[in-house]
């Protein structure tokens, strides 16, 4: 009758353990079911299931090996029912869970412990994508970003990103959860609106200021954003107080944009990678343009403004790029690469972005407003827009590896 062993095996890290482990484990005769392996500050822990037929001084060869090569050895026989427990937990569905901050308390470690046992989750792996905190006690210079990989069965998947949602408010984490498939490491389109998520600014607002009318616009965009107001019917009213604008000051806005923490940097590593990046946004395609020039995005889709003889006419050329044109333009982008929709990110701030990020394999709300944080599936307001490559699972160490690439 089979036995299964599992062999459990830590300390100071050293080359040729597991070498000597592997050659004692097949002097017993053993088949290797699983493995894991891990050293964290020169302290090795390796964990490894294994089968075996016959009788064997598994034990006694475990010790004499680890005694060879440093490290405490356990032998510990699984019982059937947790083999077939383990074995069960394996085919469940897994979610990865993010935390996101400039620095992480270690009190959220309990709180997220609490909630995923709330949910009946297991979890199987924790690790770290963000850099090292530097020795002079500065918070790193992208910010903390922990890895957490989860199995679970019947998961209430709403609920528990509604208590994340609620748990990270309480500690200034931004707790994302998502569902993990194969697609997940296969991201291809990157779909982003532009004002409050690319810019630090609302154009039309902006406009506004500069026209004399900031306050009646500001108003207006406000209740839009909050998603008090249908976006065509605020945004025609907006638009219509912009009557006049002469048309150099388009260009005086467009030069000192402010840039968005961390843009730069995001979109350097996603067209290093290879992701087609796109520009959805109800603002203005001469600003999403300039945001073109200066930062590489393939394709730009925005509202074209009608200027008569050097003046805004306070008018936009059809059609409107409202919420149902942003998701149908990213279902159009996507069919036109070839890609599936699971394959898609989208990121944005407002209410006329929810259904762009519903629509997304991957949808981000980006330092928005509670309502449309509450919506999104995924939210980051803690760290710069470069956060997205946590969520899609890049560590930073390997991102700099491709500064020379």
């Amino acid at each position: 009758m089979t036995r299964r062993i599992l062999i459990r095996a830590t300390g100071t890290a050293r080359p040729g353990q597991l070498a000597g482990l592997g050659r004692a484990l097949a002097r017993c005769g053993a088949r290797l079911l699983d493995i894991n392996q891990s050293v964290t500050f020169g302290i090795v822990s390796l964990e490894a299931l294994v089968g075996l037929d016959e009788d064997a001084a598994l034990e006694a060869t475990l010790n004499e090996a680890g005694d060879e090569l440093g490290l405490d050895v356990q032998a510990i026989q699984v019982s059937a029912d947790d083999y077939q427990r383990w074995t069960t937990q394996a085919g469940q569905p897994r979610l990865i869970l993010t935390l996101l901050a400039p620095r992480l308390p270690a009190g959220i470690l309990a709180e997220v412990g609490a909630l995923t046992a709330e949910h009946g989750l297991t979890v199987e792996l924790i690790h770290r994508l963000s850099g090292r905190e530097p020795l002079d006690g500065e918070a790193p210079e992208y910010g903390a970003c922990v890895e957490c990989w989860l199995r679970g069965e019947e998961i209430d998947l709403e609920s528990l990103r509604e208590k994340a949602l609620a748990l990270g408010a309480m500690h200034g984490v931004d707790i994302a959860i998502q569902e993990d498939s194969i697609w997940r490491r296969h991201r291809r389109l990157v779909c982003f609106d532009m004002d409050s998520t690319l810019i630090q600014a609302e154009v039309i607002d902006e406009l506004a200021r500069r026209h004399g009318v900031y306050d009646e616009v500001a108003a207006i965009t406000e209740r839009a954003m909050r998603g008090e107001l249908d976006f065509q019917q605020s945004f025609r009213e907006r638009m219509s107080k912009l009557n006049g604008l002469d048309e150099s000051v388009l260009n005086e806005i467009a030069m000192s944009l402010p840039l968005m923490d961390g843009v730069e940097r995001l979109m350097k590593h996603l067209k290093r990678l290879g992701y087609r990046t796109v520009i959805l946004s109800g603002g203005f395609t001469y600003f999403a343009r300039h945001l073109q020039e200066r930062l590489g995005f393939d394709e730009i889709h925005a509202n074209e403004l009608v200027i008569e003889n050097g003046k805004v006419t306070g008018e936009v050329r059809e059609p409107i790029v409202d919420a149902d044109r942003k998701a149908a333009l990213l279902r159009e982008i996507t069919e036109r690469e070839g890609l599936c929709l699971e394959q898609t990110i989208a990121v944005g701030d407002g209410a006329n972005d929810l259904k762009m990020l519903a629509t997304a394999g991957l949808g981000i709300a980006y330092r928005a407003k509670p309502l449309v944080r509450s919506r999104a599936r995924q939210s980051i307001s803690t760290l710069g827009l470069d956060a997205v490559l946590y969520l899609i699972g890049y560590r930073q160490g390997d991102l700099d590896d491709l500064k020379d690439v």
